[in-house]
């Protein structure tokens, strides 16, 4: 986590999953935006995403022009989405995958064919086919704007968390304990099998092996970033742990399907990043903390910190999620709120992941640039180098 003191300066930019909550990182990054010089074009060198986020990692890379331009690009998709462009909503739909998933009972849990999962997110293909201009990619790595870009899946065979990565040829692959960098030439199929939330989504087959979200078994999420060559980093989460309020306890009664699972979702999407994020401080304070003579002495002077700035919601976005529960599809609903997936069951959460409406991806959106706006002082600073280009 460390990069050297003659190392060229390289921003990493990482975006978190999260389901629907991914639109917070599209207002953040129209917040920068606004915030640098309108002909910045692209300030990341190199672009991680995980889940939803590698959505937006591959839009943004996927994109040319200015970095005003491709923000208002994403801004267009995710102001105007809805849950049936993402996952299929209406009843038959619905019914005709409950129906998959208990046949497979009968089959000792597996799908005959393909796999199984309670939604069927082909709408979603569809939509990413027709908006990511995947080809761009490698001409922008070809032409010096773009030095790498990762998205990370999980493979079910082996349980390892793989990045697969597109990249400059002297970007070399990796294998570390549980967590191996492919290369790879990014399509469809690997941001299909990011996004495949566990259960929800099906399981995506790539070269012969099946792969699901990318959040699983991501227990480093910043470390494919550092792999890739950045030594800066801009992380923008989708949850603020100080900003969520405990129920009172005499409201306090047992857990309903939906909040265990969303739970089971925040442990997949959110801690991994928070706790990794406490290590790379905790790290960076303890080489700050080593006095010059000492790291002379050890071979170890020519190590810096890694610059970090990480921006996340001020707001709980279960408590916005509650308030547009009502805009999902009447199947939708239903099936949320028999799981308990409401504000009395205490699922919201599961649902934020789920809530593709255009009103609560808006106010998300807004909360992201206000959050952006904001750190104005400190965006400025991060991007110093970048602003005097």
């Amino acid at each position: 986590m460390f990069k050297t003191e003659n190392t060229p300066s390289t921003t990493g930019l990482i975006l978190t999953g999260g389901g629907a909550r991914a639109a917070y990182q599209v207002g953040v990054l129209k917040g920068i935006a606004a915030i640098l010089p309108r002909s910045v074009y692209n300030p990341f060198p190199v672009i991680c995403g995980t889940s939803a986020g590698a959505i937006n990692a591959l839009t943004l890379a996927g994109r040319a022009g200015p970095l005003r331009l491709r923000t208002r690009k994403l801004e267009a998709i995710w102001a105007n989405l809805r849950a049936d462009q993402v996952y299929r909503t209406d009843a038959l739909g619905v019914l005709k995958n409950s129906i998959k998933v208990a046949m497979s009972l009968f089959h000792s849990g597996y799908a005959v064919g393909e796999p199984v999962s309670l939604l069927d997110n082909t709408p979603l293909k569809e939509m990413l086919t027709r908006l990511i201009r995947f080809d761009h990619i490698q001409a922008a790595i070809d032409a010096g704007d773009l030095k790498a870009v990762a998205l990370m899946a999980m493979s079910y065979e082996s349980g390892k968390s793989i990045s697969f990565f597109q990249a400059e040829e002297n970007v070399a692959t990796w294998r570390r304990a549980r967590r191996h960098g492919v290369r790879a030439k990014l399509g469809v199929e690997h941001l299909m099998a990011s996004a495949a939330i566990p259960s929800l989504f099906p399981a995506v087959k790539i070269d012969g092996r099946f792969y699901g979200d990318g959040a699983l078994r991501q227990h480093k999420p910043i470390s494919p970033a550092l792999h890739l060559g950045a030594n800066r980093l801009l992380i923008i989460g989708v949850s603020n742990p100080a900003v969520i309020e405990l129920p009172d306890p005499d409201e306090i009664h047992s857990p309903s399907v939906a909040k265990i699972v969303g739970h089971m979702l925040n442990s997949a999407f959110l801690d991994s990043m928070e706790s990794d994020l406490e290590t790379m401080r905790t790290i960076n304070q303890l080489v700050a903390a080593i006095p010059e003579r000492q790291r002379r002495e050890q071979n170890i002077s020519h190590l810096r910190a890694i610059e970090t700035l990480a921006i996340s919601p001020s707001a709980d976005i279960d408590a916005i999620a509650e308030r547009h529960i009502h805009e999902l599809p009447r199947s939708i609903r239903t099936f949320l709120k028999v799981t308990g997936a409401t504000g009395r069951g205490g699922g919201t959460s599961a649902t934020s992941y789920l809530l593709f409406e255009p009103h609560f991806c808006r106010e998300l959106i807004a909360l992201g640039e206000r959050d952006a706006l904001a750190k104005r002082s400190a965006i400025e600073d991060f991007f110093r180098e970048t602003a005097s280009r």
